[in-house]
C-alpha cells in the first residue's frame, strides 16, 4: 500500500547521497595482518552526517580497546609498530563479544537516524579493516551486521587521486589536515583523521561540481 502522505523531502539528505548507505569510518589496530588468526586490539568508528548545505562532517565516534580472542596470534613486530601492550593492566579492554554488539547497535541506530538502509565501511586501505571487522563479527556470531558485506570506500585510493598521496599522514598533510605522528596508530586518532580526509575529498568534489551538483 502506498502512503500518499509520505514525503521524500522528510528523509535525511544523506540517505540520497551514497545509494542509501551511511559512511562509517573504521580503523583497527591488530596483532598482525591476518584477520582470521591475528588479534584485534583496538577498534574505533566515526559516523558521518550531512549539514544543511549538503556537506559531510564528522558525527559520533566510538572507540574500544579489545581483549585478544582465545588463541589469537600476537606478532611482536606488529606490537612494536603500534606500541600496544595487550596485557597492560590499565588498557581497560573488553572482549569482542561485548565490544561488537555494543558498537554495531550504535551504528544501526545511526543508520536509522539518517534514513539509510545500511552502513558502508570507510577506511584507509579499507579492505584490511573490513576483513578484521567481518572476522570478529563471525567469531561473535552476530546476525545483524549493518555493514555491506564487501563494498567499501578507501581513502588511500581517494587521496591518491585527489592529492597524489596514499599514506594517511602524508595525505592529511597535503590536504591541510593537521596530523600528529606521535598520536598515530591509535584507532581513535586514525579514525578521526581518516574521517576528516574522507569528508574533505567528498566536499571538495561537490564544490567542483560533482555529484550531487
Amino acid at each position: 500500500m502506498i502512503d500518499d502522505n509520505f514525503d521524500e523531502e522528510e528523509l535525511h539528505p544523506l540517505s540520497k547521497r551514497f545509494r542509501g548507505f551511511l559512511p562509517v569510518v573504521i580503523d583497527v589496530e591488530t596483532g598482525g595482518f591476518d584477520s582470521q588468526t591475528d588479534a584485534l586490539l583496538e577498534i574505533a568508528a566515526t559516523t558521518i552526517t550531512m549539514d544543511d548545505e549538503g556537506l559531510l562532517k564528522l558525527d559520533k565516534t566510538y572507540a574500544f580497546n579489545v581483549v585478544p580472542f582465545e588463541g589469537a596470534n600476537l606478532d611482536p613486530a606488529a606490537l612494536e609498530f603500534t606500541g600496544i601492550d595487550p596485557h597492560h593492566p590499565f588498557r581497560e579492554a573488553d572482549a569482542e563479544e561485548k565490544v561488537f554488539p555494543e558498537l554495531l547497535q550504535a551504528i544501526r541506530k545511526q543508520v536509522k537516524a539518517h534514513d539509510c538502509t545500511r552502513a558502508v565501511l570507510v577506511g584507509h586501505n579499507a579492505h584490511f579493516d573490513h576483513g578484521f571487522v567481518m572476522a570478529a563479527v563471525e567469531r561473535c556470531q552476530i546476525k545483524r551486521n549493518p555493514f555491506h558485506p564487501f563494498s567499501v570506500f578507501d581513502t588511500a585510493t581517494l587521496s591518491g587521486l585527489a592529492f597524489g598521496q596514499t599514506v594517511l599522514a602524508k595525505a592529511c598533510q597535503t590536504a591541510g589536515i593537521e596530523f600528529d605522528n606521535a598520536e598515530a596508530h591509535s584507532a581513535a586518532y586514525d579514525t578521526k583523521k581518516t574521517a576528516e580526509l574522507f569528508c574533505l575529498i567528498v566536499n571538495r568534489w561537490k564544490d567542483l561540481g560533482g555529484f550531487p551538483g
